[in-house]
Order: C-alpha cells, then sequence, then structure tokens
C-alpha cells in the first residue's frame, strides 16, 4: 500500500474510498476564478485611493446676473383706456419706442386745455402776488407819512410847551410885581387913613390913595388869573402831545396790521400760485403718460391686456418684455444641510435641459457636456420653498455657456466641493456624515481645492 514492495496489488483489491484520493486536486476554472477575484480585489483597492470630488446636487432654473436685465412687465402709470397698439408678440424694440397709447378715463381731466388753463390760473395768481406786493409798499409809505407827520405834530406841539413855558415865567414875575405893587399901594393907603383921621389930609387925596389901592388889587388878581391861565395852557400842550403821539400810533399800528395782512395773502397767493404750478407740471406730466415708452431695448413677450377698448389701472401690467443684453446667471436651490459648504467663489458644473451631458459623479473631469460657474452671492433668508437659493455666474476660465440657452429654461447644479479618497467617501456615506466634516483636519487625507491637505 505504500509501495514498500514490488509486489503490487490489483486495482480491483482497493477500497473505492481510496481511489477518491487520487481526485482532490481542483479543476483549471477554479483556478481562473480565484485569479480574477484577486484581480478584482486589487482594482477594488486601488479605486478606493482614487481622488473623489465631493459635490453638492440642485435644482435651479436659468436666469440673468443683474436685476435689469431679467423680463419685466411694463405697467400702466394711469389709469385709461387702450386706444392702439403699436407693437406685436415677439417684436424687437428699442428704448423710447412707443407700445400702447392710452385715452383719459377719469372726468375731471377730459378739458383738452386743461394745462393752458391751469397756466392762465397761475398768471392770475402772479398778477394778485404783485398787486399785494404793491399794496404792501403803499403801506410802507404810509407808515412812513404818518411817522414823519408824527415828528412835526410834536415839534409844533413842544413848541407851545416850551412857548407856555415861558410865558408862565413871565405871568409868574408879572404876579410878584402886581403884588409888590398891592403891598405898596396898601401901605399908602393905610398911611393916608391915619394921616386923614388926624386930619392932616383932605378927603380928596385919602380917596386917591383907595383908588390907587384898587388898582394894584386888580392888576394883582389879573396877574394870578393869567398866570393859572398859563399853566392850563401848558397842561393843555401836553395832553395834547401824549394824544398825538397815542393817536398816530394808533393809525400806524394799523398800517401795520394792514400791511402784514398783505404780506400774508401775499404769501398765501405765493402758496396757490406753487400748488397750481405743481397741478399743471401733474396734468403736462399725465398727458405724456398717454404713451406708454419700452424702456429699454429688447424683445415683446406676451401682451397681458390684448385689445381695443379695455380699461386698466394705474400700475396695472400691459405687457412683458425680454432684454436685449444679458449676463446669464443661474439660480437655484440648496437645502439648509448643504448650505454652509458653499461660499462666495465656489465652483458649480451644470447640465442645461435640452443639452446632451455626461456627468460622472466624483471626477468631473472626464464629465462631457458640463460648464462651469462660480457662486457670485447667497441669500441670507430662506426662500419659500424652504431651501436657499444661490445664485451662480459663469466661470469666465472656462467653457462659455451656450448661446442658445435662455433665461427661464432649467439646470442641474453640481457643487464641487473637496477632493478626498474613494474609501473616505464610502465611509462618510455609510456613516451619513455630511460631505467636508473633517476638511483640512489633520490626518485625514482630505484636500480642498487647491491641493492642501
Amino acid at each position: 500500500m505504500h509501495n514498500i514492495s514490488d509486489n503490487h496489488l490489483p486495482s480491483k483489491a482497493y477500497p473505492k474510498a481510496l481511489l477518491l484520493t487520487g481526485k482532490t486536486s481542483l479543476p483549471a476554472w477554479h483556478w481562473s476564478f480565484r485569479r480574477l477575484l484577486a484581480v478584482l480585489l486589487g482594482i477594488i483597492l486601488v479605486f478606493l485611493f482614487l481622488p473623489w470630488t465631493q459635490n453638492v446636487r440642485a435644482d435651479g432654473r436659468v436666469t440673468t446676473l443683474r436685476p435689469e436685465q431679467r423680463p419685466q412687465s411694463v405697467h400702466a402709470t394711469i389709469s385709461g383706456r387702450i386706444e392702439q397698439w403699436y407693437v406685436a408678440e415677439g417684436q424687437a424694440i428699442k428704448r423710447g419706442d412707443t407700445l400702447v397709447f392710452l385715452s383719459e378715463v377719469k372726468s375731471e381731466y377730459f378739458d383738452p386745455e386743461l394745462v393752458a388753463r391751469v397756466g392762465d390760473q397761475v398768471t392770475a395768481k402772479k398778477g394778485s402776488i404783485q398787486s399785494y406786493g404793491q399794496k404792501a409798499g403803499a403801506l410802507d409809505d404810509q407808515i412812513g407819512a404818518m411817522r414823519r407827520e408824527l415828528e412835526s405834530k410834536l415839534l409844533q406841539t413842544r413848541n407851545k410847551i416850551e412857548q407856555a413855558r415861558l410865558k408862565i415865567q413871565s405871568d409868574t414875575l408879572k404876579v410878584v410885581q402886581a403884588r409888590v405893587d398891592h403891598q405898596v399901594a396898601q401901605r399908602q393907603l393905610s398911611g393916608a387913613k391915619n394921616l386923614y383921621d388926624k386930619g392932616l389930609e383932605p378927603l380928596t387925596k385919602f380917596e386917591e390913595r383907595r383908588l390907587k389901592f384898587q388898582d394894584a388889587e386888580t392888576k394883582l388878581v389879573a396877574a394870578e388869573n393869567q398866570l393859572s391861565i398859563s399853566r392850563n395852557d401848558l397842561a393843555i400842550y401836553n395832553t395834547e402831545l401824549r394824544l398825538i403821539q397815542n393817536e398816530t400810533a394808533n393809525k400806524i399800528a394799523k398800517a401795520q396790521s394792514d400791511r402784514f395782512s398783505t404780506i400774508s395773502d401775499r404769501y398765501d397767493a405765493q402758496a396757490n400760485v406753487s400748488k397750481l404750478q405743481i397741478e399743471r407740471e401733474n396734468y403736462a406730466r399725465r398727458q405724456s403718460f398717454y404713451y406708454i415708452l419700452a424702456p429699454q431695448d429688447g424683445f415683446v413677450v406676451q401682451t397681458i391686456k390684448p385689445g381695443i377698448g379695455e380699461i386698466i389701472k394705474e400700475g396695472e401690467p400691459l405687457l412683458s418684455i425680454q432684454p436685449a443684453n444679458y449676463q446669464l446667471a443661474v439660480e437655484m436651490y440648496v437645502k439648509a444641510l448643504d448650505l454652509p459648504l458653499l461660499t462666495v467663489g465656489s465652483s458649480v458644473r451644470f447640465i442645461f435641459d435640452g443639452w446632451p451631458a455626461f456627468f460622472f459623479t466624483g471626477w468631473p473631469g472626464v464629465s462631457l457636456g458640463t460648464f462651469g460657474g462660480n457662486v457670485v452671492a447667497i441669500d441670507r433668508n430662506i426662500s419659500s420653498n424652504g431651501k436657499f437659493r444661490v445664485l451662480v455666474a459663469p466661470n469666465p476660465t472656462d467653457y462659455p455657456w451656450p448661446t442658445a440657452i435662455l433665461p427661464g429654461g432649467g439646470a442641474k447644479g453640481i457643487a464641487l466641493l473637496s477632493d478626498v479618497p474613494v474609501w473616505y467617501e464610502l465611509w462618510r456615506v455609510v456613516n451619513g456624515f455630511p460631505p467636508d466634516l473633517y476638511k483640512n483636519m489633520p490626518g485625514s487625507g482630505i484636500k480642498d481645492k487647491e491641493g492642501k491637505k
């Protein structure tokens, strides 16, 4: 059995179980399968260490970079009735071209000479302003005349007062002289009476002295009366001076009040003139709004209010136009979970609707039909759809976007993030981590777009 001797037993002497030992070697296809598994395992290992570009996908639509380049509606500035259309849908227009002519529908603007009539009112009000100015000037002259008259009367009255004072002084001296004469006459009368009583003088001499005494007494009373009259004249002149001052002051005050009223009326007239000028300008501007003009070069997209004779309200849209010159951009909406991964300047690849493209996730360099862009703005507030709006402009260093793309078309955006190994991306997906969770962490092997670890 162990081939120790040269004697051999016949094959039928071996049990069948022992004969199976010669058949334990593997077939050839088993070795081929092992080699195939080894090759596949090697390919998988190599694949795991290949670079993988993380990305964030988001849907969007084509728009324009600047607000004035986006499709806009042309509105009616005033209420009116459509009388004539000057354009058709799809027609190219230039800035300033007439689009629609409107007619008036409000009764207060029906007068065709409304602007001219308001202008006549302005002219009339300006004339009244001139009249008020002349009246104020006349009142100024009247006030000046009153003041000059007051000065003359005051000077005249003061002269009278001065004359009265001088006359009082003269009358006072006369009273003093009359009193002296009265005293002398009284002494002479007393002496004559004593001599008459003693019989030294005749009666005629005594009577003569008595007449002189009475004459001196009369002159004294007359002098005192004249002094009282002079004093009364002085009081009258002082009173007259005050009356002149008060009366003239009242006249001047009344004239000044009339002057101020005239000036106030003049200011009111000026305010009315300004109001009428505003109304005239508004009426003139309103008439210019009858013709609706194109705000910029573009194409008529759609007429919102077609037909003739339709009544429109102010601010109501009439038609929409697409500007002729615009710079394309894409606004895409990103989930709140992915928003922190994007910053201004981040790279984005786009697949536009109707444009053939082949995109390989993780290897944008081998993709075909995609176009590059850079993030230029990120909204700070969430949109109504629960996502954040991100505006992306074309990348000037990449292939230009197709000219056939128009605003409003659909686009699928792929925001490119960091380059990581495939094994890391698989590990991240399995664990449910967001992209770039460990970006720039030492030892992670993750590289950003500049190639820095």
